[in-house]
């Protein structure tokens, strides 16, 4: 394929990868991708915001395993992106941002919108380089596909100098990419064995990038064989099915303090997957560092994370597929010392889902409880559930029964507006692929306003997306802190929001308020029945008093407790 613009070559090297769809905001330094795209077999999915589209290819990323692909702009383009860059790198998801540059000629000058990428995103992303010649972008391109999937997956990012783009080649293309991961020798899973058939309270922690739906069968069967309770790391829930007996709970904000105590009392703790980062270990107090009281099995697909924080009895260096597949096929042990735990963590889980006290008493107008509970009467168990950031979150987390392997799009990095983006990817994906699963958006109104300029895209596409909206008129999580740290001195965390379901409907989605319980499950028929009809998206804005702040507290206890803390000092 001989003289082609860089720009098409580009393009010829995403098909090489397996790329089906592109997300993005059009820059005109770019304007030669563009125009190869017109007429490639690749979904070119216009965005509103590049933080948005930056989100969006994160949230392919997690959704398939591929690397996600963004294409925005320099300068302002790249700045706002940088939020979904950051997001794949503490979540370990496969993305690749591509980002139009000024061209060779203006390089070094301060040009209009330039920026030095390398000094950017250098603490940010696997690898970041700009191609500065046609004839290389196969070997660019195929690198940043290896780097992105390989060992710990991540974000990588490609300047794309604009007169380079335009620059006429004549180079064949690279092959498709292989993704490299290790495995464990046979010694460590006979080490592994042996400490887990000397254990008495045994416990496994999953977590982490780069499974699939074969590995967490498998890690589910060495589970069963071997009678172990299974936790999962903060926002991955979706590692096994919420409903599986073994199933103990999710080990991140708002812990079920049962599931803490019994993680502590652990003598041999199995983290597969997870880094063991902050959200995990609940600011590194369920485990002490450097060496935990438990004895700690720690795997893990980056060499470097191992013994980062945690210095592990049992270091294993191995991609997610690997391990497990070797997990199921190992001997079972002796479970006999622990053989009652699975039920009685499965016990303390299904307790602490309960209804929460600050409902029991009938007072509350809209029972966020029963909200959560009409909606998985309603919708399928293999729904795909995403959130942002925000107080909000912890009634999806804590309630809803994730249905097992990527039904959870939610970023451990804490970023506020992933939710709906992610949402809206996850729909226009299951079209893409011919599969119908429904997609659900929980947000808050801080979280929504990040980036709720999408529901634009959801219509653009029909991307029939269900958004719930909890409206409290606050940024909650931070007045939380607030009353907790400066009790009655609220500054800065109030909002004055918009009617959610009038702007809803001036996008052209479906939109309706609810502010008692069976309003809202009215108001969920309505919409369930719009999708279903159109397939376009529908809102539902739920108003409720700040005061219901969390399933554990409000904000006048959290207050008093706070003032009483004051006046013992």
């Amino acid at each position: 394929m001989a003289n082609r613009t860089g720009g098409q070559i580009l393009v010829d090297a995403l098909r090489t990868h397996g790329v089906d769809i592109t997300f993005g905001v059009p820059g005109e330094s770019y304007l030669a991708v563009l125009d190869a795209l017109h007429d490639a077999p690749i979904r070119f999915i216009t965005c509103r915001q590049e933080g948005g589209a930056a989100f969006m290819a994160e949230a392919y990323g997690k959704l398939t395993g591929r690397p996600g692909i963004c294409f925005v702009t320099r300068g302002p383009g790249a700045t706002n992106a940088s939020i979904g860059v950051h997001t794949a790198q503490q979540d370990s998801t496969p993305m690749i941002l591509f980002i139009g540059q000024v061209g060779n000629d203006f390089v070094e000058r301060e040009a209009f919108q330039e920026i030095d990428y390398r000094r950017m995103f250098g603490t940010m992303a696997k690898w970041v380089a700009q191609i500065d010649r046609a004839d290389r972008i196969p070997e660019y391109i195929a690198h940043a596909f290896q780097v992105a999937t390989s060992g710990r997956p991540g974000p990588v990012v490609l300047a794309l100098p604009e007169d380079m783009l335009a620059e006429v080649a004549d180079v064949r293309d690279a092959r498709p990419y292989q993704p490299v991961q290790a495995a464990p020798s046979a010694a460590q899973i006979g080490t592994l064995r042996e400490m887990l058939a000397a254990a008495q309270r045994p416990l496994v922690l999953l977590g982490g990038a780069g499974w699939s739906a074969e590995a967490c069968a498998d890690i589910r069967r060495f589970a069963e064989t071997n009678a172990l309770p299974v936790a999962c790391a903060f926002r991955f829930q979706d590692l096994i099915d919420n409903c599986h007996p073994h199933y103990a709970g999710d080990v991140g904000i708002g812990i079920n303090p049962k599931l803490a105590a019994r993680i502590k009392d652990a003598d041999l703790l199995l983290a597969i997957g997870p880094r063991l980062g902050e959200m995990t270990t609940s600011g590194y107090t369920l485990l002490e560092a450097p060496c935990p009281r438990q004895k700690l099995i720690h795997v893990h697909s980056s060499a470097e994370e191992l013994g980062r924080v945690y210095q592990a009895d049992l270091m294993i260096n191995s991609g997610m597929p690997q391990i497990a597949s070797m997990l199921a096929a190992m001997e079972p042990v002796d479970a006999s010392a622990w053989k009652d735990s699975v039920r009685a963590a499965r016990a303390d889980l299904e307790a602490w889902q309960q209804e929460p006290p600050v409902f029991r008493n009938g007072e509350a107008k809209l029972n966020l409880w029963r909200v959560v509970q009409t909606l998985k009467q309603s919708l399928p168990a293999d729904t795909i559930i995403t959130n942002g950031a925000g107080n909000f979150a912890t009634w999806a987390h804590r309630f809803w029964p994730y249905g097992g392997f990527r039904t959870q799009l939610a970023p451990t990095s804490g970023a506020m507006g992933y939710g709906v983006p992610a949402a809206v990817a996850a729909r226009i994906i299951e079209q893409q692929h011919g599969r119908n699963r429904s997609v659900l958006n929980v947000a808050g109104d801080g979280d929504f306003l990040m980036t709720g300029q999408e529901l634009a895209t959801a219509v653009q596409y029909r991307a029939g997306v269900l958004f719930i909206i909890f409206n409290n008129g606050a940024y909650g999580t931070i007045r939380m802190h607030q009353e907790r740290e400066y009790p009655a001195r609220v500054s800065g965390t109030a909002l004055q929001n918009p009617d959610f379901a009038a702007l809803a409907r001036a996008y052209g989605a479906f939109g309706e308020h609810a502010d008692t319980t069976a309003g809202f499950e009215d108001a969920l028929q309505r919409a369930l029945a719009h999708i279903a009809e159109t397939d376009l998206p529908a809102l539902i804005e739920l108003r409720y008093d700040a005061d219901l702040i969390s399933p554990n507290a409000t904000l006048q206890s959290i207050r008093q407790a706070a003032q009483e803390k004051q006046r013992s000092v």
